[in-house]
């Protein structure tokens, strides 16, 4: 590797830092590297660090890069260690054709801050390619006449190396007739001659076979033959002479295929077939081959290939004409491309920063781009803009690169993606455009905190649900991004430390949905409220918050509950009823509560059995049970009726509940057996046991008259110390799991009643005489007094 010129470590460490230290944005030293084409990729090529004078680690830290004038990726940096790599196995015949020395121009960008350093490739030949002939067999018309030492020009052999590597010497295989001389070309390449050594005579030998051989200089060598055909004719001594010896052409660019270049002409003093010409290159690159082409009879030279004054400028033909005896003249074209605005100007971004954050401070480099137009003069000077109205600015640095800077602050949820529009006009006429994109993305902040669809949510819970029940779901927004829009949901602690908010309700943090964790119960819980949090995953974390009120619906899981008469009492209430009542006499009253509310507790009675089915009725509103029409004599004294109670639910519940009713004259009448004593008195009985049995029941009904009677009595006395002929009340304090019922008939909640059975002229009722509120505690149902007279008819 050659570096700095040959300047020795010191001075170029030296200049390097009055560089820096000057500020400058390029370095004024061109650094030089060199390697062979066709060494393996990844090779080491030198270390920019020990050329610059930087620190390995200030390398990655200042975005160090290798830019190319092709803008192809020769070379790769390593900001590991500075070592300059070899990113493709190069070709030097692929990257300059015959240029030489093959000179690869770059330079090594800073970003941060922003610095050039100028550098060069030299790409060395190899011996990597064979001399070959453009034809393989040469044929040579020459006259017996030829006198010896006459020269006779061959077409030199074609070598892509360059250099010791190209042609470097010509062989002949040994013949009496000929040896071989070389000539050097105006392009200071070698080409062979044949001379004449000894008069021919196509008498003796018309045909002569000559191998030319053609060496080149690498190591080893490598070599490629022609066949050389050597035709005897005979005299012919005038060669052909051109018009003129050089012909100046200049040729646009732009020129179609088949384009007249140039007619060439020359003349031949000789006569017949010694004098007819024949026009061909000589001596002629693969380039000119490719690129014109001469008619060997007319002398016209045509474009067979477009021009490019990008590539080639200019091209030197060599022609010659050849009479028919074998003699030939020389002359030579220069053609010069002249250039057209033929290139649109070419935008190659090196570096992008996207996406950037909102809060990025104005003046940061977004981008660092340059501008190239392979055309000259003003057909290669450019201007470059970018849209109004947006928020970044070009500034110009070294050697048409630019940088694309903020201008002002930028806001993400205003605006998250800016396409820039670079535009580049060159100079030349007509005026050629170029524009190209450039989608920058702006990252976002977490400066927007969630934000609740509603400040407050109502959910509606019917009781008895099952355990996580989806029961509703909040919903937030966030105008951020990525993660700083990504919603976590939690509940907050309540207020009242008492609430067992963490047992009731849950919520999935991802989507927000609330679910009931276990099952409410209308009656003990009808509503409650909490409130739930929002809270983003930026850094800092925002949340918010909203209320959350949960109304619990009512179900029907509550059967009616009878609290009159008395379903568990060791002996059945027995309703008693006078045979003279009348019709709508009424004989007891049902009293039903429901723990539930609205419809589910209207509460409807109905009797569903009865001994005398049209004796009774039951209203259905109030649950009073009266007489549907007079008794009679043929009416049984024991009356059982089946009353069910059934609320408004949906499916309704209902409960049933049995009254014994008899049927007496007056109060008077005793007891009637019970129903297991008749069925014994209707089996078949011995005399002795029926006499014994009617004694025992005469007994038994002096004995009930006379407590009949002593309860009548006492009846009385009472009924003048009452003012309204009440008896003992009937109280107590209902449980408080009783919930407010609708409906005549019901009881509420909030009141109690006191009932009793009352004497007078000869009817007996229900009634509700009295209501207590629901927070007076009352004692027991106090019977004391009347405990005799209540066990006579058979209460407990």
């Amino acid at each position: 590797m050659e570096l700095g010129k040959g300047n020795p470590q010191q001075i170029r460490q030296v200049l390097l830092f009055f560089v820096f230290l000057g500020g400058s944005l390029v370095c004024s030293e061109t650094w030089r590297y060199s390697v062979a084409e066709e060494t393996e990729i990844g090779s080491f090529i030198g270390n920019v660090v020990k050329d610059i004078g930087l620190g390995v680690e200030d390398l990655a830290a200042r975005g160090a890069r290798v830019i190319f004038d092709d803008y192809k990726p020769h070379l790769r940096l390593d900001l590991q260690t500075g070592n300059l790599l070899l990113n493709e196995q190069p070709d030097r015949e692929a990257l300059c054709d015959l240029t030489e020395p093959c000179i690869l121009h770059f330079q090594v960008l800073l970003e941060n801050p922003l610095q050039f350093f100028r550098a060069e490739l030299w790409v060395e030949d190899i011996n990597d390619h064979t001399p070959t002939f453009t034809n393989k067999h040469i044929l040579l018309k020459i006259s017996e006449s030829t006198a010896p030492g006459t020269s006779f020009q061959m077409d030199s052999a074609q070598d892509l190396d360059v250099g010791k590597n190209g042609v470097q010497n010509y062989t002949l295989n040994p013949n009496l007739h000929f040896h071989l001389k070389l000539q050097d070309s105006e392009d200071g390449r070698k080409y062979p001659e044949l001379l004449l050594d000894q008069p021919l005579d196509r008498e003796k030998e018309p045909e002569l076979r000559l191998t030319l051989t053609a060496l080149d200089g690498g190591s080893p060598a490598r070599s490629g033959t022609a066949l050389v055909r050597v035709l005897v004719l005979d005299i012919n001594d005038n060669a052909p002479q051109f018009e003129r010896s050089v012909y100046e052409v200049p040729i646009p660019e732009n020129s179609p295929l088949d384009f007249l270049v140039v007619r060439v002409s020359a003349t031949d003093l000789d006569a017949g077939i010694n004098g007819e010409l024949s026009y061909s290159f000589s001596h002629v690159s693969r380039d000119i081959q490719k690129t014109f082409e001469i008619h060997p009879i007319f002398g016209e030279v045509r474009l067979k290939a477009f021009l490019d004054f990008e590539l080639l400028q200019s091209y030197t033909i060599n022609i010659q004409a050849i009479d028919g005896g074998g003699l030939s003249g020389k002359s030579v074209i220069l053609v010069s491309v002249v250039d057209v605005n033929d290139n649109p100007p070419e935008v190659v971004v090196t570096s992008l920063t996207s996406p950037i954050p909102e809060n990025s401070s104005p003046e940061m480099v977004v981008a660092v781009f340059s501008l190239r137009d392979q055309d000259s003069g003003d057909n290669g000077r450019m201007v470059c803009s970018i849209q109004d109205n947006l928020p970044f600015l070009l500034k110009p640095n070294f050697k048409n690169f630019y940088t694309l800077e903020t201008e002002s602050p930028l806001d993400r949820e205003s605006k998250a993606e800016y396409i820039i529009t670079i535009t580049v006009t060159d100079m030349g006429t007509p005026r050629l455009k170029t524009e190209h994109n450039i989608t920058l993305l702006v990252s976002d902040v977490n400066d927007n905190a969630p934000t609740f669809t509603q400040t407050s949510y109502t959910l509606w819970v019917r009781e008895n649900n099952s355990p996580a029940l989806h029961i509703g779901s909040v919903s937030a927004t966030d105008t951020d991004a990525g993660a700083n829009a990504q919603v976590t949901y939690s509940l907050l602690p309540p207020p009242d430390p008492l609430v067992p908010l963490a047992s009731l309700v849950s919520i999935n943090p991802d989507n927000g949905h609330l679910f009931a964790l276990t099952s409410l119960d209308y009656e003990a819980l009808r509503a409650f409220e909490f409130r739930v949090g929002a809270t983003d995953r930026g850094s800092p974390a925002l949340s918010s918050q909203a209320l959350v009120r949960v109304l619990v619906a009512d179900a029907n899981d509550n059967t009616p509950f009878v609290l009159y008469p008395l379903q568990n009492a060791s002996a059945p209430c027995t309703e008693l009823v006078p045979r003279a009542a009348e019709p709508g006499y009424l004989v007891t009253k049902v009293v039903a509560v429901d723990g539930d509310a609205g419809q589910n507790a209207w509460l409807s009675y109905q009797l569903l059995k009865a001994t005398e089915p049209w004796l009774f009725g039951v209203w259905a509103h109030n649950g009073e049970v009266r007489t549907a029409r007079l008794l009679s004599e043929r009416d049984a004294p024991k009356q059982r009726l089946v009353v069910l109670v059934k609320d408004n639910g949906e499916p309704p519940l209902s409960a049933s509940v049995t009254l014994h009713v008899l049927l007496v004259d007056g109060f008077s009448q005793p007891y009637l057996p019970a129903p297991e004593a008749e069925a014994a008195a209707a089996a078949p009985a011995d005399p002795l046991t029926v006499y014994l049995v009617v004694a025992l029941a005469s007994v038994s009904s002096l004995f009930l008259f006379s407590v009949l009677v002593f309860v009548a009595v006492r009846l009385c006395r009472r009924a003048g110390a009452t003012s309204a002929g009440r008896c003992p009340v009937l109280e107590g304090h209902f449980p408080g799991h009783l919930v407010d019922v609708s409906g005549t008939g019901t009881l509420s909640q909030s009141y109690q009643y006191e009932v009793c059975l009352t004497g007078g002229t000869g009817t007996r009722e229900f009634k509700v005489l009295k209501s207590v509120a629901s927070n007076h505690r009352g004692s027991m149902i106090n019977v004391e007094e009347n405990s005799d007279f209540l066990n006579g008819f058979g209460f407990n």
